[in-house]
């Protein structure tokens, strides 16, 4: 686990939630690229005194989910996303954000967003682990300013959520529309890997890096 008190002065802090399964350094590193105070961090008061907030995540929904309780962090990551501030799930921690997966029946997710996660239809690789493009389907999605409609980005999955069409940003063909990012109110979540995904990822921090600074200078 890597935390510390004392954040960089001037620059936003973002808490990447440590519970010790997915991407989570990776994820930090990108978001230090574009200019953030990222720690990785299991310290709710921490988190609560956060601008922003990271969930990623890889492997197993259940495994996940389990861990995330057994650290304690799946009320400091409720209570993160009902303040308002801006929070960013990826991969497995978007699909955390969901109420709940095929890929462990019988686990709650954090049930954030309405919607269950499910297995890629029959007659599709499983995993999808490419490269795909995004289909815009929400223009003007902070997030995505700057993007154009059909901008690379790199997947590894083998579920994706059925949720709310209004919640849905953008998808990829695979070859049938697969949900890509999802957002409700200042929560937003990539079923793919921003900080894997080039010039395109690092513009999509960048975005979710100027939300949290206009939530800070909101405080």
């Amino acid at each position: 686990m890597t935390e510390s008190s004392e954040t960089a002065p001037g620059r936003p802090l973002v808490a990447v939630l440590d519970y010790g399964i997915g991407n989570l350094r990776s994820a930090q590193k990108a978001l230090e690229r574009v200019g953030a105070d990222a720690l990785l961090t299991a310290d709710a008061g921490l988190i609560r005194d956060a601008d922003g907030v990271v969930l990623p995540g890889v492997g197993h929904f259940g495994t996940c989910m389990r861990q995330l309780r057994a650290t304690g962090l799946e009320q400091p990551a409720l209570e993160a996303i009902e303040s308002g501030r801006p929070f960013l799930g990826i991969c497995v921690g978007m699909q955390m954000l969901f109420e709940a997966s095929q890929e462990a029946p019988g686990i709650p997710g954090l049930a954030v967003m309405p919607g269950t996660v499910r297995l890629l239809p029959d007659g599709m690789v499983r995993p999808q682990m490419q490269w795909n493009r995004l289909v815009v389907q929400r223009p003007g999605c902070p997030l995505l300013a700057g993007l154009e409609d059909g901008a690379w980005m790199y997947f590894v999955h083998s579920y994706a959520p059925d949720t709310e069409v209004d919640l849905v940003v953008a998808t990829c063909d695979y070859p049938t529309p697969i949900t890509a990012v999802t957002q409700s109110g200042r929560t937003w979540a990539t079923q793919f890997h921003p900080e894997k995904s080039g010039d395109a990822g690092k513009l999509l921090a960048q975005n979710f890096l100027a939300a949290v600074v206009a939530e800070r200078c909101g405080r």
